[in-house]
């Protein structure tokens, strides 16, 4: 922690806080401060972390001035002799309640052995155990979150030459969905499954769906699915927003065994066209237009100009018709419509074995076209063991995700929930508004995930204020880089609870790091590696370091990790994720392409991509699609680079182009205009995407294969970021 510039917390006066937060009763706040201190103290000097955690309790109320929190935090720490002190340390007592802690209390001697000792110091035990004895382990998890198999595993895993990680659950039968749609160990199918409400209703009751409401729906609209006649195993895509409707359908297609297709509501027809394409989907679901601050933008029509297959169209407005539909196309109306059965809510769901898939997903590489990734009726329980373990998702829990089911985070979403007896938040509208904030409060969120870019606009806004979120338990953070200070903010929203920081792919179906609490937690920082995976962080040679031992660099995964992908549908898995890699323990590693710090504490520290992806927005990217793009923009242009480069102070990466001029002795005289003029091109990839600035450079950097070195640019142009800063 850069804690020179700010005043240690014995040094803070009435004045400072005055001036920090004019208005507030700043006599009062400093007594409330010196007592905490006080409090702490003993006979000696008081621990930080202590000190700290009796501020957030007593004195760092939501209602207080941010400048205040701010000036508190990095006072309570100036000196700390690490970069990341603990935000929030656990309770012992709220541990023991913990999913993790519930369990090591109950078997920690039979699982680990006589050293265990309580589930907070013996919680690394458990993570060495979970890598060491996966078939205890993940007996464990199943048993206590109530999944259940057609037909029962012959083991948890075992070595395979058809698998480099090894084969889990071989010989097993299931159905994901059917697993979402039965009542879990103490929840009753009259609980609520999903909660939710639209966008300009807020001042109207929440919905609410319970689960056997949700079966039943679920069933219905898998029936009408077969009604179709379409083969088994047919991949049906979703290019719709994330509400009630499309979890039911997504489940739907699951339970009938069928495959989704995930697709991004913003993207634009050729995107759309692209993935359709890639999975030979047979049929999609999407809605006339979507609805957002009282403005319609067209979706049903970018679907028919990416000359999707049949398509299935929901209306926006309820039961009012869709004019304009083609010829093969069907209303949701109709669709529904087919269904003549009485007895439809008894729906058998199909069993499959259990590396059949169930969702295709993309995430782009670095060939420009996005990869197509299959979970199958694996992935599922990774994202859900995730939950319960690491943001403890329990038995009655509401959790709230704002994202799409386009990216991973929204099936995610779907599983983590539902197969952790949880209810799903939905909102149908955007995250970034009041509106959102108040339905978090109403809805009784326990677990609030978001990706960074959305905490930033909420504290810029301040649009979260006056509203109580006091239910939370913690929220999780994916997707991109955070900022230290917008999550400190964020952590005050709700009486300092911790962000579990989560990091992985839509290739791992969840994390391979992250955070628990039953770890102090530092902002910006990932305390554990997940459960069930080894992380090994390779020098600049590319030979693994010794594990747990200090260092930066790329960061590679052990292959025996549960739920992670065995092939891609249009790219060889085997030289994307294995060719090249270093041999550890015997095995050849998994590639994953980011770059990793740990440190001396024994966090884990993101420093973006290695290759030439990046994340916009909690989108990732390839620097080639953009490319392609800018590079047509202007015909003075010889070729553009695209670089992520990483704000001041931390936060999601700010997408920088920089450009090389066909004529190095003329110039662009208005850079502002070519950036506007970036974005709109962008604008047919992706709407969410912006340029925040342009650079002119007279080539790029090489290596001796003629390969853009876009990490050397990143790096300069980072390093001139900073340098601008200090100078002011």
């Amino acid at each position: 922690m850069a804690a020179a510039s700010h005043k240690p917390l014995g040094a803070i006066t009435a004045d400072d806080l005055a001036a920090a937060a004019p208005g507030v009763d700043a006599a009062a706040l400093h007594s409330a401060l010196r007592r905490a201190v006080d409090s702490c103290a003993g006979e000696g000097a008081a621990d930080p972390a202590a000190v700290w955690g009796e501020l957030c309790r007593s004195l760092l109320r939501p209602d207080v001035p941010f400048a205040v929190h701010r000036m508190l935090y990095y006072g309570c720490f100036a000196g700390f002799p690490s970069p990341t002190p603990p935000a929030w340390t656990p309770d012992p007592k709220e541990a023991a309640l913990t999913n993790v802690g519930r369990v090591m209390e109950a078997r920690g001697r039979e699982l680990i052995g006589d050293t265990y000792k309580d589930p907070i110091t013996s919680f690394p035990d458990l993570y060495k155990f979970s890598n060491e004895n996966p078939e205890a382990y993940w007996k464990m998890v199943f048993e206590d979150m109530g999944v259940e198999f057609g037909v029962q595993p012959s083991c948890i895993w075992r070595a395979s030459d058809a698998y480099p990680g090894g084969e889990w659950l071989p010989g097993a039968e299931l159905n994901a969905a059917a697993n979402c749609l039965t009542a879990k160990p103490g929840r009753s199918s009259d609980d609520v499954a999903i909660v939710w409400k639209d966008e300009g209703k807020d001042s109207e009751p929440l919905n609410f769906m319970t689960l056997e409401e949700l079966r039943k729906k679920v069933c219905l609209v898998a029936t009408a699915l077969d009604a179709l006649n379409l083969p088994k195993g047919s991949a049906i895509a979703i290019d719709m927003p994330m509400d009630v409707n499309a979890v039911v359908i997504y489940l739907a297609i699951v339970l009938a065994g069928h495959v989704v297709v995930s697709i991004a509501d913003s993207f634009a027809a050729p995107a759309i066209s692209t993935r359709l394409k890639i999975s030979e989907a047979k049929a999609i679901f999407t809605q006339d237009y979507i609805l957002r601050d009282d403005k319609e933008l067209p979706l049903y029509s970018r679907v028919v100009e990416a000359k999707a297959p049949m398509a299935i169209v929901i209306p926006v407005s309820g039961s009012l018709p869709i004019k304009g539909l083609r010829a093969d196309d069907l209303s949701w109306q109709d669709f529904l419509g087919r269904v003549n059965d009485a007895k439809v809510e008894n729906y058998a769901a199909v069993m499959h074995p259990a590396y059949a898939f169930t969702n295709i997903l993309f995430s782009s590489g670095t060939t420009g076209e996005p990869k197509a990734i299959p979970w199958t009726h694996i992935t599922p329980l990774k994202a859900a063991a995730d939950g319960w373990c690491h943001m403890d998702i329990r038995k009655g829990d509401v959790v709230a995700w704002p994202t799409n089911l386009g990216w991973m985070m929204g099936p995610w979403l779907v599983y983590a929930s539902l197969l952790n007896g949880a209810s799903m938040a939905l909102y149908n509208g955007s995250p970034n508004s009041s509106g959102f904030a108040k339905f978090v409060q109403d809805a009784k969120v326990t677990m609030l995930g978001l990706v960074p870019s959305i905490a930033r606009t909420w504290k810029n806004t301040d649009c979260t204020a006056g509203f109580d979120w006091s239910t939370i338990r913690c929220f999780s953070s994916s997707g991109e880089a955070s900022s230290v200070d917008d999550y400190l903010w964020l952590m005050g929203r709700a009486y300092y609870k911790p962000v579990i920081e989560y990091c992985g792919g839509t290739e791992i179906g969840g994390g391979f790091v992250s955070g628990s609490l039953l770890q102090p937690q530092a902002l910006s920082a990932f305390s554990t590696p997940a459960m069930g995976c080894n992380l090994i962080i390779l020098d600049s040679n590319g030979n693994p370091l010794p594990q747990d031992s200090v260092g930066i660099g790329e960061l590679a995964l052990d292959p025996v990790l549960f739920g992670s992908s065995t092939t891609l549908l249009n790219a060889d898995h085997q030289e994307v994720y294995f060719n090249g890699m270093p041999e550890w323990n015997g095995k050849v590693l998994r590639r994953h392409g980011d770059e990793f710090e740990r440190t001396h504490d024994g966090y884990y520290r993101a420093h973006g991509r290695a290759d030439d992806t990046m994340n916009l927005g909690g989108i990732k990217v390839s620097s080639i699609e953009i490319e392609r793009i800018c590079n047509r923009v202007n015909d003075a242009i010889l070729e553009t680079a695209a670089i992520g480069v990483p704000p001041v102070g931390g936060g999601p990466e700010q997408l920088t182009i920089a450009v090389v001029l066909k004529d190095q002795s003329s110039q662009i005289d208005d850079l502002n205009q070519l950036k506007l003029a970036f974005n709109a091109a962008l604008k047919k990839l992706n709407p969410l995407f912006k340029v925040s600035s342009v650079v002119v450079v007279p080539s790029l950097p090489r290596t001796a294969s003629n390969k853009v070195m876009r990490r050397v640019l990143r790096k300069e142009f980072t390093q001139a970021a900073q340098a601008k800063v200090s100078k002011i």
